[in-house]
């Protein structure tokens, strides 16, 4: 091998790009073995291949160009172990923060996504969503505007503190305080947040008044079961339901249905998706009995 490399050919041989090489040069990090006096090149010695190595993996442990400069002159196998321990730590902050925003995104997505299909509707048929065609006769069609049953999947959630509405006291209050103890909930706001009534009687009578609002984050402490649940949908700003209420229940007499449990108004497509507050689409779900 040649007593000096170019930058180009080193870099060809580290894989570092020559303009991080120059850089690294700048700062006093990484130093060529020489320059020449008539061009200020940069030149390299073969035996600068391996001592950049440290660089370059502590560079992909993300430490911080700084740390590394500070450590290279002096470093010691107890020095590197507890950097390396450090940047274990951190790094599983970053991946744990990663893994809530994939949760985010796929939340996000799927009530995007189905809150879009009930535009055009879909075919249910024994509560089992179809997504195209029309219904066969034991079938049923569902859009927006239909009150109908679907099969839900059991998923969890974070329930909050029971919502209390005082006399002339807006949908804001009671909300905002549901926000404030999202740090001792260990809750993220960023996931979907609905409005929990402990049965239909609680809904029917107030039904922008919450009982508590949750968030639909999957690492919740409480459990929506799986089964049939009756489903009606409408659009509006936050805890203004119209007649929804009034139409679920008219359903539930026509079809002699009985249901129990809570009820749960999520949006489906919120400020997230949507300019115009008046166009918010909520989704309210009760299980049947």
């Amino acid at each position: 091998m040649k007593e000096f490399l170019s930058v180009k050919e080193f870099s060809k041989f580290t894989g570092i790009e020559q303009t991080t090489l120059r850089y690294w040069d700048d700062i006093g990090l990484f130093s060529p073995a020489k320059r020449d006096p008539d061009n200020n090149y940069r030149y390299y010695s073969p035996e600068q291949i391996i001592a950049v190595n440290f660089i370059t993996v502590l560079s992909e442990l993300n430490v911080p160009l700084k740390t590394i400069g500070e450590m290279e002159k002096n470093r010691t196998p107890a020095s590197i172990v507890r950097l390396i321990e450090q940047q274990e730590r951190l790094l599983d902050m970053e991946m744990r923060r990663l893994r809530e925003c994939y949760s985010i995104i796929h939340t996000r997505l799927e009530l995007i996504n189905y809150g879009t299909k009930l535009i055009d509707g879909f075919s249910v048929v024994d509560g089992v969503r179809l997504d195209k065609g029309m219904p066969d006769k034991d079938g049923i069609w569902v859009d927006e505007t239909r009150i109908g049953i679907l099969e839900r999947e059991e998923r969890m959630f974070i329930l909050g503190p029971r919502a209390e509405f005082k006399e002339g006291e807006s949908f804001y209050e009671p909300f905002m305080k549901f926000c404030d103890s999202a740090n001792e909930l260990r809750m993220n706001l960023s996931f979907p947040i609905g409005g929990y009534h402990g049965g239909f009687d609680a809904f029917m009578r107030a039904p922008g008044r919450p009982d508590s609002f949750f968030s639909l984050d999957p690492t919740g402490n409480r459990k929506r079961e799986a089964g049939r649940y009756l489903i009606g949908f409408t659009r509006g700003y936050y805890g203004e339901f119209g007649n929804l209420h009034e139409r679920m229940a008219a359903y539930m007499r026509e079809h002699s249905l009985t249901v129990s449990g809570p009820v749960f108004s999520l949006y489906l497509h919120d400020e997230i998706c949507m300019k115009d507050p008046t166009q918010y689409l909520v989704q309210v779900s009760v299980a049947l009995a």
